[in-house]
């Protein structure tokens, strides 16, 4: 099947009446989730992937995808407006969209980065669609051997999650992996570290886990905050983010570059869109004929991050849908998605799966389209509702949360486990242990053991079954060079620092 035939079978699946309102209901979520500050991609597709689980594989996927790409253009709202990011790749929208609001120029901030975020969204899924299956092709040669150097690759990349302490990074990977060991053993059956619970023999399931961390910590969190800033009144209707050509003319060129830059650095497994938003800033101040205007409401500051921002998360699906490597922690979490419906995202998904595979391609389409309608017609009435609902959504996510993993396996065990995960997520957070190492220690640890058990059955026992393997031999080069390369860099710029 090639590229254009599988895309039309896409766009039948995503098109039913069920897959297309589910779309627009996780677009609408994630513009809203977005523009309320500190709960964030991760935390909103974590709590709603339970709820999720009974629209099946396709309709799920869709909808948690239209909640990932929703949230990266619903922070710009608060960053322009309130000057304060929804989540933390809009941190750099703050650094001129503010300021255009404070010279009236809110409305077009807020459409140049509309537009923007459509154009490297839809430019990014045209990568995804051409690059996904070429690099599955290649990837259809692993064996044993190879996932699991790819799962040690992968696991390397941790120094990219680990933030200001890679010690802490590392203690949150170990974690992670440990409570991946709960349950029976892989091939022996017998139970680890279940301390006879009999629940636990099926191991501690990824939801509650996610949830807890991710979702219901940071609701609780906020909840025992004070109230935070008011919406600063702006007159957004849509006749006035709708940017003249001299507007379009200066950012036409930040918004390709963005566009190219975003997906780059969202294949890249650990980037992600903060680091994507961030470059794109840097590299238009670079570029610019009059970088002194920036940071003084340069509408090049806000057009090119927030278009690499949106453009990033079609190139972080890459190496997720291909690899079954989580470019983020959003990411991390609809892997296991995926694997919560028994899809296991890597070289032979879109052989085994091309109707949720295909579909969700076509769906983010069909999403970047309905976006920039969204976005660019109903900013007023965006603004209105989150003015709203914010002083109530905290209270109402956490009963949905306890709600969403009961229903899961209508079990108490998996309320107490995402409680008890939500508690160790609020102690991490205050002691800046990064959460995302823990995911992927989780999921791919697991993964990581059976290819590990399996190539050491077939070699009996050999651990040179890796280096015999080019392959293998070659990822795991990589892993080790992943994994100190960022140490090595530290330690330099702390050297140059000191002379």
């Amino acid at each position: 099947m090639d590229t254009f035939q599988a895309l039309l079978m896409g766009f039948q699946t995503a098109l039913t009446p069920a897959n297309l309102f589910v779309c627009m209901v996780g677009i609408l979520i994630g513009t809203l989730v977005g523009a309320l500050p500190g709960i964030g991609p991760t935390g909103a597709v974590a709590i709603l992937l339970p709820a999720s689980y009974q629209l099946g594989p396709a309709a799920a996927l869709i909808l948690l995808a239209g909640i990932y790409y929703g949230t990266q253009y619903g922070g710009t709202v608060t960053s322009v407006l309130m000057n304060v990011p929804g989540e933390s790749s809009s941190v750099v929208t703050t650094f001129d969209g503010h300021q255009m609001a404070k010279q009236g120029r809110a409305g077009i901030a807020l459409g140049i980065a509309a537009i923007g975020s459509f154009v490297g969204g839809t430019l990014s899924v045209i990568g995804l669609m051409v690059l996904g299956p070429m690099l599955a092709d290649y990837a259809l040669a692993f064996g044993p051997p190879e996932y699991f150097a790819l799962m040690v690759l992968a696991l390397s990349l941790i120094t990219a999650f680990t933030g200001k302490s890679l010690t802490r990074g590392l203690i949150s990977t170990v974690f992670g992996l440990l409570i991946g060991c709960v349950g029976d053993d892989v091939i022996s059956g017998d139970p680890r570290l279940t301390f006879g619970i009999s629940g636990l023999l099926d191991g501690i399931q990824f939801l509650p886990v996610a949830v807890g961390l991710f979702g219901v910590s940071e609701m609780i969190e906020s909840l025992l905050e004070k109230e935070g800033p008011k919406i600063i009144k702006a007159d957004v209707g849509w006749r006035r983010v709708l940017p003249d050509w001299s507007d379009l003319r200066q950012s036409t060129g930040p918004i390709l570059r963005g566009s190219v830059l975003g997906f780059l650095v969202g294949v890249l497994p650990g980037a992600g869109a903060t680091i994507a938003s961030f470059l794109s800033y840097g590299l238009e101040q670079k570029v610019s004929k009059h970088p002194e205007r920036f940071g003084h409401g340069a509408i090049e500051g806000v057009a090119g991050p927030e278009t690499a921002n949106n453009a990033s998360t079609g190139g972080a699906f890459v190496p997720m849908l291909s690899l079954g490597i989580p470019g983020s922690g959003t990411t991390a979490v609809l892997l296991g998605g995926f694997l919560m419906f028994g899809l296991h995202p890597g070289p032979a998904l879109f052989k085994e799966a091309p109707d949720v595979v295909w579909g969700l391609i076509a769906s983010m389409y069909i999403g970047n389209v309905a976006l920039a309608v969204i976005n660019i017609g109903f900013i007023p009435l965006m603004v209105l509702i989150m003015d709203r609902i914010s002083p109530y959504l905290r209270l109402l996510v956490v009963i949905l949360a306890v709600m969403g993993v009961y229903s899961f396996r209508n079990t108490v065990l998996d309320v107490v486990v995402m409680l008890t995960f939500a508690v160790i997520g609020l102690f991490m957070k205050k002691y800046e242990f990064p959460l995302a190492p823990v995911v992927l220690g989780l999921i791919l640890g697991d993964r990581a053991e059976i290819s590990l058990r399996q190539s050491m059955t077939i070699s009996q026992n050999d651990m040179s079954i890796f280096l015999t393997h080019p392959i293998a031999a070659v990822l795991l080069i990589a892993a080790v060079v992943s994994f100190f390369l960022p140490v090595i860099s530290k330690a330099l710029g702390r050297m140059r620092s000191v002379e």
